[in-house]
């Protein structure tokens, strides 16, 4: 009966249709007001449609009818309703409330179990374990028990329980392995872990010993493999170290186990009291790796292992006992430059001794083979590539040695640019030719950075990465599948001021689902600081409707690890979803989404309601919160050539238009919103407060937000202070109110000066964008002051209204000479006739050969500012006070 009477509402949900499920499920209750399976599947349905109060209020007045609970309907449509709301202990009563009726349900102790376990509430999934191990004999429940105990050891702050819950777990396991009922790589793993986290290592490698009840499985699995020999490190059991990586590496090659072996020598090479047994282990290990270095499938890895060793054993103080790593990594180029992956391979060992001595010998090596390989690039891929190599490291040398001579970076240009970008290999989208591409553009950027880093010569800066970011087009245009060209142009197209085509080609990159939180800042933020707010309004929805599937999909995950018993993932996949869930680009991404809606026009009806309904308790951050976020986000994509602990020659760094958002950001882009809302509910206790808060924070920013978001930031300030002065009929305004306009004017383009190329690239589009942000929010502070019946409210309105006039000439007038002169200006001036110009090789191949891309960059420069210009002139012609 109560299923045929459910049934239209389940097919209008199967649609899916939430309007019409709800329509019949109101029906079906205008009938049965007392249908309590209506009630839950309503509130499910009032969940799903975005209004959590309403159906949080109808779930648990049907939870609190013990009753309802008994029917199987009313329990999934209100655990539903409950995990729609993110209300996990809820869900969890629901099926308690059912276990009432049915109290050895198995399938609702495992709701309860997976309900706990996808939530992190680790001593209800240890209970529900406990239910479930009783209930039912297999063997499955157990591993849950035992995972269930070791989570919550791991994650209690109990310091009597924990140890208890853990020697629970291990004498589980024990009996497990005395039943043979440990059958499986990952219960191995699990049993582990439990003897990890009490330290038991002894015990640990008595369990992966070579001749133990387990060590069949152990053989089987390179990473048990990997981890025995670890753990033999770890108990400082050296010799047996050395002996399971001699038998793990004669079978396969790892790079790890060549990394223990070789520690393992080293540590004992230091123990050891003779210089004969110190040459002994170096000999055998030596010997080892020869012998590799011979086996087909292995010469790589083993050739590397001896340049690895040579190194380690310097850094120890033995490196008497070995050859020069210098020598090996030059022997390991010879033979392996031809791989693509071979720079990447040696970069860390070259950059690990430092010594000018050491450098000097690496220069004279370099300058012996550079000729030769670029004279022999165009003779085969494998030619091209050892050149590509050879360039790299003379770019990673340079650095290290510390050049800062413009002039050096730039030599030897031309040959780069003609090989990368206009050979006939480049032609046939030869891999090699657009490492040669990334490679000159970095050159260009590095010597830009180094011959303009004075404040007075960024508009020399300018003109050289308008050359750079042609070089790159270039690149991109032969091969669209470059991924590092793109990035950095991306980059260099937002230092311009270039929303529009940086977006353009962040969108040919097709980032999605996690990657938006690893690689997300790129793009991120940068349209509402450019005017194009409409956009990055989409990505930023983009990001946030990504988190939100997120948080609905890795539960399920979670679930699927249990039941398919790979328990070794149970720990990483948490781990997973609390970086996500409290990430550091989640936090700026849904930062930036509330600030570009502050940007969307309403009237003064819907502008109020928005911050008077604004969620701000849930924003709210503290301390505590924002130490717990976690910062994913990816800048080594960037693809240095040069390691991160060199500021100067960081071009990650260095291309940075704006800091990349973090805390403070987060911070103040929390409290805005909050402001508004406590300015338009009249709350001025509250105000003050948040106004505090803020002032706080962009004081103490130490140049971790941009100079637009501090003077945003600023403004608002301003903005809360005057409503509170406008509070009081008695107070002047006067002072204030001309002093926050002045912020704003003085940051609109001048209707007397001739805006110049320069001022547009750098400031002059930000700063516009800011203070219509600003002007966005002082129409929200007039209509408050209007819907309170304050005097000052006239005042506030007039002065809006003088402005906009202002702005909407100034605008315009912007409009018209970036439409009618910027193009002619980037010809005559970033790529003018200069005869000190130490990139005038640079400028005479891209207005060369590379004369239509290079047209095309111009083009993209003017459109994209024309396109910033114009979305702010639209915003001012709909506001209106």
């Amino acid at each position: 009966m109560e299923g045929r009477q459910l049934r239209p509402i389940y097919d209008a949900l199967e649609l899916p249709d939430t309007k019409y499920a709800e329509e019949e499920c109101e029906k079906l209750l205008r009938k049965h007001p007392n249908h309590y399976g209506a009630q839950s599947i309503k509130a499910f349905i009032l969940a799903r449609s975005g209004r959590p109060n309403e159906a949080l209020l109808l779930g648990q007045s049907v939870l609190n009818t013990p009753s309802a609970m008994a029917s199987a309907h009313v329990q999934q449509g209100l655990s539903l309703a409950f995990r729609a709301l993110g209300r996990p202990r809820e869900e969890i009563m629901v099926y308690t409330a059912a276990l009432s009726f049915s109290p050895n349900d198995e399938s609702l102790h495992t709701k309860v179990f997976k309900t706990a376990a996808r939530n992190s509430m680790f001593k209800e999934q240890h209970h529900a374990a406990i239910q479930l191990s009783k209930l039912s004999k297999q063997q499955k429940y157990v591993w849950w028990l035992v995972v269930s105990l070791f989570l919550q050891a791991k994650h209690s702050k109990d310091d009597v329980s924990a140890p208890v819950q853990l020697k629970l777990a291990e004498r589980l396991v024990e009996k497990a392995v005395t039943d043979g009922q440990l059958t499986s790589t990952e219960e191995l793993r699990v049993y582990l872990d439990v003897l990890d986290i009490q330290d038991k290592h002894e015990q640990m490698a008595e369990v992966m010993a070579d001749n133990g009840q387990l060590a069949a499985m152990i053989s089987n699995d390179p990473d048990l493999v990997t981890q025995r020999i670890n753990l033999f490190i770890k108990i400082g059991a050296y010799n047996k170290a050395i002996m399971a990586a001699i038998a793990a590496l004669e079978s396969r090659d790892n790079w790890a186990d060549y990394k223990l072996y070789i520690e393992a020598v080293v540590t004992l090479v230091g123990q050891a009291a003779d210089a004969e047994a110190k040459h002994s282990l170096v000999a055998g290990i030596s010997s080892n790796f020869e012998r590799w270095a011979g086996v087909r499938g292995k010469a790589r890895g083993a050739k590397l292992a001896q340049v690895a060793l040579a190194t380690r054993m310097h850094e120890a103080g033995h490196g008497d006992i070995v050859g020069s790593p210098e020598a090996l990594i030059w022997d390991y180029l010879t033979e392996f430059q031809q791989k693509a992956i071979c720079y990447s391979d040696i970069m860390q060992f070259i950059v690990a001794r430092r010594e000018p001595s050491v450098l000097e010998y690496h220069q004279a090596q370099l300058e012996q083979r550079l000729p030769a390989a670029r004279d022999s690039a165009t003779n085969s891929d494998d030619a091209a590539q050892a050149w590509v190599n050879l360039e790299k490291i003379r770019y990673l040398l340079q650095a290290l040695m510390g050049e800062t001579d413009p002039k050096a970076w730039m030599a030897g240009i031309e040959p780069l640019l003609k090989f990368g970008l206009g050979s006939s290999q480049a032609r046939k989208k030869q891999p090699s030719c657009s490492d040669m591409a990334f490679i000159a553009s970095q050159r260009i950027i590095q010597a830009a950075f180094l011959a303009y880093s004075a404040a007075d010569q960024r508009e020399q800066l300018h003109s050289a990465l308008f050359k750079a970011l042609c070089v790159l087009e270039s690149g991109i245009q032969l091969n669209d599948n470059s991924f590092l060209l793109k990035l950095y142009a991306i980059r260099l197209y937002l230092y311009l001021s270039c929303y529009e085509r940086a977006q353009t080609i962040y969108d040919t990159l097709r980032i999605k689902h996690v990657q938006l939180d690893t690689l997300g800042h790129l793009i991120i933020g940068h349209g509402m600081a450019l005017g194009c707010f409409a956009l990055d309004m989409e990505l930023c929805y983009n990001g946030v409707t990504f988190y939100d599937r997120f948080q609905s999909k890795m539960p399920r995950d979670i679930e699927a690890v249990y039941q398919q018993g790979t328990y070794s993932n149970v720990q990483d996949f948490l781990e997973f979803q609390s970086n996500i869930v409290h990430s550091v680009q989640r936090e700026c991404t849904h930062r930036y989404a509330l600030r570009g809606e502050g940007f969307e026009y309403g009237n003064a009806k819907e502008t109020l309601a928005r911050w008077e309904e604004a969620d701000v308790s849930s924003i709210e951050h503290s301390e505590q919160t924002l130490s717990a976020l976690h910062d994913n986000r990816d800048v080594s994509v960037m693809g240095l050539l040069t390691p991160k602990d060199m500021a100067q020659w960081d071009l990650e760094l260095l291309t940075q238009s704006t800091p990349i958002p973090g805390h403070d950001f987060i911070r103040a882009f929390s409290l805005v919103p909050q402001v508004m809302h406590y300015l338009v509910c009249a709350d001025i206790e509250s105000l003050q407060e948040k106004l505090s808060e803020l002032t706080l924070v962009v004081d103490n920013t130490n140049d971790t937000l941009s100079r637009q978001d501090v003077l945003f930031v600023r403004g608002i300030i301003d903005v809360g202070s005057l409503y509170i002065q406008a509070s009081d009929p008695q107070n002047e305004i006067d002072d204030q109110l001309s002093r926050l306009l002045s912020v704003i004017r003085t940051n609109l383009p001048s209707n007397e000066l001739d805006p110049s190329l320069f001022s547009l690239s750098s400031d002059g589009i930000r700063n516009l964008s800011a203070a219509t942000e600003l002007f966005t929010y002082m129409l929200a502070l007039k209509h408050a002051l209007s819907a309170q019946r304050l005097p000052a409210a006239n005042a506030v309105g007039l002065a809006l209204s003088q402005l906009r006039k202002e702005a909407l000439k100034s605008v315009n007038t912007l409009r018209g000479w970036v439409d009618k002169n910027t193009r002619a200006l980037v010809e005559e001036q970033w790529l003018a006739e200069n005869d000190d110009d130490i990139f005038a090789d640079v400028k005479r191949f891209v207005v060369g050969s590379q004369k239509q891309t290079t047209s095309m960059v111009t083009k993209a420069c003017t459109t994209s500012w024309l396109r910033s210009v114009k979305n702010l002139l639209s915003q001012w012609e709909k506001c209106s006070s």
